[in-house]
C-alpha cells in the first residue's frame, strides 16, 4: 500500500510510503534530489546519465538504509535552486579561467587559507556551502569547524586584499544562495543578515 505524505501527518513533505510496519519503506523525495545533486557534485560533470544515476542511487539508499522519522530541515525552493545552479556554472567558468591564467603568470604566487565565519548552523546546510565551495575551481576546503560554523578555505594571490576580500563575498554568496535553495525559513533569515555582523556577534 502507498501512503502519501499530503494524507499522513507522520511523513516528511513530498514523500511517500510503501508497506507496514517493519517492511515499511519512505521515499524522501527531497533527500533523494539531494543524493542526487551530492551524486553530480563529485563526478564534477552534468549528464543526463550522471542525473539518472543519482536519482537511483538516491531510491536504493532510501530503500536499502532507511532512516527513522525525522525533519532533515531540507526544502526545495525551485527558483533558489535555479539560482544556484546558475551562479555555481558561471562561477566554475570564471575561476577556471582565472586559475589558468595564474598558472601562465611567471610572478610567484603567495596562497593562504581563509578562515570564513558562515551565519547558516544546521550541519546540513554547513556541509551543502562546503560542497560547493569546493566544487569552483580555486576554493578548496581544508576545514569545517562545526562549533564555530567556520570555513577554512584555500586561496590564491595571498598578497592582493582585493583578491582576499572577492574570496570572502564568493563564500558568503555560495552560502546564501545554497541556503535560499535548500534551507528552511529560519536558515534563509540568518543568511540575509551581514555576514560581518554575524561575524562581530
Amino acid at each position: 500500500m502507498i501512503t502519501w505524505s499530503a494524507r499522513s501527518p507522520e511523513l516528511p513533505p513530498y514523500s511517500m510510503a510503501f508497506g507496514h510496519g517493519r517492511h515499511r519503506r519512505v521515499l524522501d523525495l527531497p533527500l533523494i534530489v539531494w543524493l542526487a545533486v551530492i551524486w553530480l557534485l563529485l563526478w564534477g560533470t552534468f549528464s543526463w546519465a550522471n542525473l539518472v544515476n543519482g536519482v537511483v542511487v538516491g531510491v536504493l539508499l532510501c530503500l536499502a538504509f532507511p532512516l527513522p522519522p525525522a525533519d532533515l530541515g531540507l526544502r526545495l525552493h525551485p527558483w533558489g535552486i535555479l539560482k544556484l545552479v546558475v551562479y555555481l556554472l558561471w562561477d566554475m567558468w570564471i575561476s577556471g579561467v582565472r586559475v589558468t591564467k595564474q598558472i601562465f603568470v611567471d610572478y610567484p604566487h603567495r596562497a593562504a587559507v581563509l578562515a570564513i565565519p558562515l551565519r547558516c548552523r544546521s550541519e546540513l546546510m554547513l556541509t551543502a556551502t562546503a560542497v560547493a565551495v569546493s566544487n569552483v575551481p580555486g576554493g578548496s576546503v581544508i576545514e569545517l569547524r562545526r562549533a564555530t560554523a567556520t570555513l577554512f578555505v584555500h586561496v590564491l594571490d595571498a598578497d592582493d586584499p582585493k583578491a582576499l576580500e572577492t574570496a570572502r563575498r564568493s563564500v558568503w554568496r555560495t552560502e546564501e544562495l545554497t541556503v535560499r535553495a535548500f534551507g528552511s525559513r529560519e536558515e534563509i533569515a540568518r543568511v540575509s543578515a551581514d555576514p560581518r555582523q554575524e561575524d562581530a556577534t
